[in-house]
């Protein structure tokens, strides 16, 4: 009887397991199916959103593309009329070479096809000799061209579903019309181009005619003909395959019945509009699978739970076994912590005498490192300028090697500048401040910089202000910075295919230069400007032009920061204080 008595407690104990587990897993199944819903609705308009900012992304690109085709044909005929040899055909009637002449120039200008027409509107040469002889005296280029005294854009509609888009001029001697010269923009490849999409893609002009898409059958229809005037299957077809019955958000538009996404954006042409319909079914496909991992890891977490709960609790003696175990390898980690602490208590005595001893040195390394740094610059244009003197000697020229040997003057003074400098940097002094025309400062570092620059093939844009841009500043220390800018940019775009270094420069309440490259980034901004921080190779620099910038621009009562691009790259930022008045004086 004594030994039968545990059996009510047991069979309690699995009456409340069993409640548990059904509380648990009825738990799960809820939680599972708000996290699904919710999950649902939240992807459907994330992924939705991103849906449209990649169609209005590329919606920006097809503009542009056009846009930018459209431009640079329309300077073809202004360039084509006042072509002397055309010019002088048209005056003397013979025709033998303008369309040998006209394929050059197509060739080289990339256009679709170039006609010339004479007074008569007869066209007397063409880059497709098929069409010599044809007489277009009543077509618009010809009629808009000859009444108009600037290029003329015209919208031709052809034989067949489609437009013919030409810009025309007149070709005139002596205020006398001689001719006039067609040039066709090719704008059916863009057509092409769209039609291997899953978008369905239209250009429509301001009155809201179709002039190009990816359905042949909707060129030269209104916009709302056009969309009703559809077979299947046809590009709108496969953007519509994929109904959006499932969002939460309501459609942009209905296309026969089916839901799409609309989107429009304006051409910078002659009131033109681009207009995309992009199809749903993309957005269902990576919500149903986000959903499917849900729900898989739900059954695989539900699994987990029940055999968890139908595990039985682990013996004590097997706890107390393991327990005294761990304790066991507690204590002889504990030991081996206080072994290993004692030792690095012995070593960290040592360091603290080394670093002493080391501390010593150190401002005797970096002073000495810095001259190296800041003359190795002017001693490479030296030699540079040096080499150059000496070429132009041997070719007898000695007014343009007298202008290598000034400049090697002034290289000199500048090493005995930056000499000086060090000393005022060590003192933080500022006895040569002066007003000083931060344009000036930027053109004098790129003209020390030219050696350099010649020696790699480097894009250098620079944006400066019409306006003086006046600092109170020593000028020499002034260019040692941007000097030491642009070296470093250079550096840093040594391994990029094109590399490129802009300069900003812009006048608001403070002095803004920003100096931007391409190149690699900066891995670690917190260390970018303390001494000795470098992440070129041994023997290239040893970290002190940036220290030695920023302590320079702090002086000057300004500050240097850097980043890194989003783009890429890094961008250094330098502000100093404005001179308002003696800018103005400048002025």
């Amino acid at each position: 009887m004594q030994d039968a008595a545990p059996e009510p407690e047991m069979k309690a104990e699995n009456a409340g397991i069993s409640w548990r587990l059904k509380l648990v897993v009825l738990l799960l199944v809820i939680f599972g199916a708000v996290v699904v819903l919710v999950t649902n609705r939240w992807l459907s308009e994330r992924f939705t959103e991103v849906t449209r900012n990649r169609a209005e992304l590329r919606l920006a690109l097809y503009s542009g593309n056009m846009i930018s085709e459209l431009q640079r044909t329309s300077v073809v005929p202004l360039l084509l009329a006042r072509d002397p040899e055309l010019i002088g055909a048209l005056t003397r009637k013979e025709y033998s070479a303008t369309s040998a002449r006209l394929i050059s120039f197509q060739s080289e200008i990339g256009a679709a096809s170039i006609i010339l027409l004479d007074a008569e509107g007869r066209i007397v040469g063409a880059t497709n000799r098929n069409q010599l002889g044809a007489n277009l005296r009543s077509a618009p280029q010809y009629i808009e061209a000859q009444r108009a005294k600037d290029t003329i854009f015209t919208v031709a509609p052809r034989e067949t579903p489609g437009f013919d888009f030409t810009y025309s001029r007149a070709v005139r001697s002596d205020n006398q019309v001689l001719g006039v010269i067609v040039v066709a923009v090719d704008l059916m490849k863009y057509e092409r181009a769209w039609a291997g999409l899953q978008d369905a893609v239209l250009v429509t002009d301001s009155e809201g005619t179709v002039l190009l898409a990816t359905e042949p059958r909707w060129r030269g229809l209104p916009l709302a003909k056009a969309l009703e005037a559809r077979d299947a299957p046809s590009a709108i077809r496969r953007a519509l395959q994929g109904a959006a019955d499932w969002a939460q958000e309501p459609p942009d538009a209905y296309l026969s019945g089916e839901a799409v996404m609309k989107t429009e954006t304006r051409v910078a042409f002659r009131g033109w509009r681009i207009i995309t319909y992009t199809a749903y079914d993309s957005v269902r496909e990576r919500v149903n699978g986000v959903i499917a991992l849900e729900i898989m890891g739900f059954a695989i977490l539900l699994a987990v739970t029940f055999y968890m709960l139908s595990r039985r609790a682990w013996s004590r003696s097997v706890t107390y076994q393991r327990e005294s175990a761990e304790l066991r390898l507690l204590n002889a980690r504990l030991q081996r912590e206080i072994a290993e602490r004692e030792k690095v208590q012995k070593n960290l005595a040592v360091a603290e005498l080394t670093l002493a001893q080391s501390s010593k040195l150190a401002a005797l390394g970096e002073m000495s490192a810095a001259v190296s740094h800041e003359l190795n610059q002017p001693l490479a244009a030296m030699k540079t300028y040096l080499a150059g003197a000496r070429l132009l000697l041997q070719r007898k020229r000695p007014e343009e090697a007298l202008s290598s040997f000034q400049r090697i003057d002034d290289l000199i003074d500048r090493m005995g500048a930056i000499t000086r400098q060090l000393k005022s940097y060590a003192r933080k002094g500022g006895e040569a401040f002066e007003p000083v025309d931060l344009r000036n400062s930027v053109s004098n570092a790129l003209a020390m910089m030219e050696p350099q620059l010649k020696a790699r093939t480097v894009r250098i844009t620079r944006t400066l202000p019409r306006t003086p841009v006046m600092v109170m500043a020593d000028r020499i220390r002034l260019e040692q910075v941007i000097i030491n800018l642009l070296r470093n940019a250079l550096d840093a775009t040594k391994e990029t295919r094109q590399p490129q270094i802009d300069l900003l420069l812009s006048a608001g309440e403070t002095a803004i230069l920003n100096v931007r490259d391409n190149g690699h980034g900066i891995k670690e901004l917190e260390n970018v400007f303390e001494p000795f921080y470098t992440t070129k190779k041994p023997g290239e620099g040893v970290g002190l032009g940036l220290a030695i910038s920023s302590g320079i621009v702090t002086d000057l009562g300004g500050r240097l920061t850097a980043r890194n691009a989003d783009g890429g790259g890094a961008v250094f930022e330098m502000q100093l204080p404005i001179l308002a008045g003696e800018a103005r004086a400048a002025e």
